[in-house]
Formats: C-alpha cells, sequence, structure tokens
C-alpha cells in the first residue's frame, strides 16, 4: 500500500505493508537512522519521534496510523548550517554520553518545549520519563532542556519588535 505522510518538511510516499511500525519505515525505507531501536515494545524510548506536536513511540506506530500526518524526526531538527538550541545546549550541558538515548530525549524535548516554552524541573522530568538513559543521571539532560527554553525564549525576544 501507498501511504503519504510529512517527514521533517517534506512529503513522502511509501510504499509499504501497512503492518510495519514506523520506525522500520523511518530506518529502512526513508534512510533516517538518528531514530533508535531499543526494546521494540514503548519502554525506552529511543524510538521517540514528533507527530503532529505530539511525542510518540515510533516503534508502537503503524505506518498506516500516520498516512497524510506530519512527522519530525532527530534529522529534521539542526539547520543548513545551525543546531537546534536543544542540541547545542545538550552539548554545552554534557547531556550525552553514549548518545543512544539522546534522539528521543530531544524529540521529548522539542515537543515539551512547543507546548510549555518555560517548563519546570518537574514537567521537564516528566516530559522525558518515557526516555531511558543509562548513562547521565538526568541531571544533565534536565539542565540541557532548561537552558534551550532560556535560548529560544531569548532568542524569541530579541527577534520581537
Amino acid at each position: 500500500m501507498k501511504f503519504k505522510l510529512h517527514v521533517n518538511g517534506r512529503d513522502c510516499i511509501v510504499d509499504a505493508e501497512p503492518n510495519r511500525t514506523l520506525l522500520d519505515v523511518l530506518r529502512t525505507d526513508l534512510g533516517l537512522t538518528g531514530t533508535k531501536y531499543g526494546c521494540g515494545v514503548g519502554a525506552c524510548g529511543a524510538c521517540t519521534v514528533i507527530i503532529d506536536g505530539q511525542a510518540k513511540c515510533s516503534c508502537l506506530t503503524l505506518i498506516g496510523q500516520v498516512d497524510g500526518r506530519r512527522v519530525e524526526t532527530v534529522e529534521g531538527l539542526a539547520g543548513a548550517n545551525t543546531l537546534h538550541p536543544l542540541q547545542e545546549s545538550f552539548v554545552e550541558n554534557h547531556a550525552l554520553q553514549c548518545g543512544y538515548c539522546t534522539p528521543g530525549m530531544l524529540m521529548s524535548a522539542k515537543a515539551l518545549l512547543a507546548a510549555s516554552p518555560s517548563p519546570s524541573e518537574e514537567e521537564i522530568r516528566v516530559a522525558i520519563s518515557g526516555n531511558l538513559c543509562r548513562c547521565t543521571g538526568y541531571k544533565q539532560i534536565v539542565a540541557a532542556v532548561k537552558a534551550a527554553a532560556n535560548r529560544i525564549e531569548a532568542a524569541k525576544d530579541r527577534n520581537q519588535p
């Protein structure tokens, strides 16, 4: 079957069996390997993407469920020559070590900041609670998300007349 989706700002048509996961289609058919396979049962968050503004596990999402929908992956964060403020903050705050959880963390954080531009530490912790990290202990990740929120807000303030 053919499915049409909008991935990272571009329209895609994918010919796939409707029972294939979005994770598999992203990685295999579209070559977007930033989204990681972790557990395959939605428990680790390594495969988190944003679907129509909501953070979702792509390993639990069938391709048929995203027909006609907007999907954002970690590859869509950075601009041509610049990192997204979340990516910059993760580097500056040492919020990644092995990096395997990082794409999912970034996408969960992006969805949070879109919904709540100035989140509390508790809101950040709730937003990333579905993303497991075995390296950092989350302190640096929370700090990075808070720093990114401040950076994004400051950029908005600079750009307003």
